[in-house]
């Protein structure tokens, strides 16, 4: 199922919705069809050794129906704020990652892999579980890639609103300097004190800034 979008947050936007991999279904699969065929073909064989055939059959029908399910209901999704990863139809689980939490993003990929376009994905953030795992993830660079550019943009949209704030506080305290060009550091410095002083900026959020400021 699509993840949905009513549980986005305002302006939120999802830019991947990905079931896992088809490869999550290959060994049911290969099981059910092997049961199938060779159930058809003990047609002609002893009743015993039928209905054994036949248990096996429906077992392995069984384990495809309910792979199925997982895989339907299973849910990797990037939005312009957060990775959000789903998974169970009576027992569901999940986990949210803030974009600007991320450190970084791995991938990995046997050859067996590759030539599917399948892998697996671990995100490492400032969180407390410090990384997570996701198997069966489709084109997992592809995937690495879009996560950082989204983090890219995240960052943008956030030194933004800080500018907006900075000026919309210069206005509220009658401020008339018009600057025509972007601020320099030391100016960039002060909004942020302010800013910081004004409760508007956590201290988590106050020093990464600075930090990247006077980098």
């Amino acid at each position: 199922m699509a993840y949905p979008s009513k549980l986005l947050q305002p302006h939120e936007e999802i830019v991947l919705d990905l079931y896992p991999h088809w490869k999550y279904l290959f060994g049911p699969t290969v099981v059910l069809v092997g049961g199938i065929v060779i159930g058809f073909a003990a047609l002609s064989w002893d009743r015993p050794v039928q209905v054994v055939l036949g248990l096996l059959v429906l077992v392995a029908l069984g384990w495809f129906l309910r792979r199925f399910v997982l895989w339907r209901t299973t849910n990797f999704v990037l939005t312009t704020d957060r990775c959000i990863y789903r998974s169970g139809v009576l027992v569901a689980s999940g986990v949210e990652i803030p974009l600007e939490r991320i450190n970084t993003v791995f991938f990995q990929q046997t050859l067996f892999e590759r030539l599917l376009g399948a892998g697996d994905l671990a995100i490492e953030s400032g969180g407390e579980t410090g990384k997570e795992f996701f198997q069966d993830i489709r084109d997992p660079p592809a995937v690495q890639h879009e996560i950082y550019a989204q983090m890219e943009e995240n960052e943008n949209r956030k030194y933004d609103r800080i500018g907006r704030e900075a000026a919309e506080g210069a206005r509220a305290h009658g401020g008339t300097t018009v600057h025509t060009g972007p601020l320099s550091v030391a100016e960039q410095l002060e909004k942020l004190a302010e800013l910081h002083e004004r409760g508007r900026l956590t201290d988590e959020e106050f020093d990464d800034q600075k930090a990247r400021l006077l980098a």
